[in-house]
């Protein structure tokens, strides 16, 4: 077993925090996230107003470390948070936040141009999530074979040739030229659409094998260019029965302190790239009924223990589809990143239900 397969250690639990500590620990949170400089007392005393003397700040930040909700990188610097102290700033101090007018804006005229081709919002949605985040955005898509068909469209161009325009609960699945090779009229085409889109409606596209099509296609009297067609567009429609996982924004790691170390850099970098790790990290949060956090070693993986990750799933009707997640440094924004990934996974609902009844 390599080091990258062994399994991290979770962070351990450390004791309850009295109100004091509690607000000396989020402020540590929050004073780290934007500066990335480890905090001292010092620093405390001068920026915020927490009403004792810097010496009771450091004796309480002392006994913070000592408590696991802090660590001190090096002995003569200020301290930053651990693990634990994410895992409660996030679970219990943190404050909730909402998308500013401008990203909510942004989020709404993206949907609204988007396409109805499914790669093609997965695509838009993580580049979108990368760039508001400032992080690396990645969704697992919807698995094909679950998805249910909702009706085929063949469109006569010419005498040759013809456009398939194949479309699922979550979207246009297919869209393909094909050559019928006969003199086919559009009449014919419309007629077979009807056809197919009558006797498989409802179905999902696990359901619908090639014997299936080719029967039906068979039955109405087509010939063999055309029957070739219309199976490869469902056989189109129906593949990469593992979910598929895009990703954008990894750039936006080059501008993160944490990541100046290539080593850190490239262990990150190479997770990105497979996509069955990206997989892995977030497949069980398809069944969480809001935003979720892992932090550091929960993500399971020595490799990625310097960062985080944020989840929300998103669906179709009642129908959990998928999962959006945001990817960056321990040292992220969580309030602000749970509103932006909540945010948008709720237009990406509504993306999809408005698709459906095109």
């Amino acid at each position: 077993m390599t080091a990258k397969d062994k399994p991290a250690k979770a962070a351990p639990l450390a004791p309850p925090l009295d109100q004091r500590k509690a607000f000396i620990l989020a402020t540590v949170v929050y004073e780290y996230v934007a500066t990335a400089e480890p905090v001292g007392s010092q620093t405390l005393t001068q920026k915020y107003n927490l009403g004792v003397s810097s010496a009771t700040i450091r004796n309480e930040m002392a006994e913070l470390e000592a408590a696991g909700y802090l660590v001190q990188p090096h002995t003569s610097a200020g301290r930053i948070p651990s693990d634990a102290g994410y895992r409660t700033y996030v679970d219990r101090l943190m404050q909730p936040e909402t998308l500013t007018n401008e990203e909510a804006k942004r989020i709404r005229d993206e949907f609204r141009a988007a396409s109805r081709e499914l790669d093609d919002v997965i695509e838009q949605t993580t580049r979108l999530v990368g760039e508001l985040s400032h992080n690396v955005a990645f969704m697992i898509a919807p698995s094909r074979e679950t998805q249910t068909f909702r009706h085929i469209q063949l469109i006569w161009l010419s005498e040759r040739t013809g456009l398939a325009i194949l479309v699922t609960s979550v979207g246009v699945a297919v869209q393909t030229h094909f050559e019928h090779g006969e003199q086919v009229t559009a009449d014919d085409l419309t007629r077979l659409s009807n056809r197919l889109n009558v006797t498989f409606g409802g179905r999902t596209m696990r359901e619908l094998g090639d014997v299936e099509v080719t029967a039906v296609l068979r039955d109405a009297g087509f010939g063999e260019d055309l029957a070739r067609a219309v199976e490869g567009a469902f056989r189109a429609a129906a593949r990469s029965p593992e979910p598929i996982v895009a990703s954008s924004g990894a750039q936006h790691l080059l501008d993160q302190p944490e990541f100046q170390d290539l080593r850190k850099l490239q262990s990150v970098l190479r997770i990105i790239e497979e996509q069955k790790t990206l997989y892995d990290l977030v497949a069980n949060s398809i069944n969480d009924e809001g935003p979720n956090v892992k932090i550091g070693r929960e993500l399971g993986s020595d490799e990625i223990m310097e960062c985080s990750v944020v989840t929300v799933p998103y669906r179709f009707g009642d129908q959990t589809v998928g999962v959006l997640a945001i990817m960056g440094p321990r040292r992220m924004p969580y309030a602000r990143l749970m509103a932006l990934a909540s945010g948008t996974a709720q237009s990406l609902n509504r993306h999809f239900a408005d698709a459906d009844h095109r």
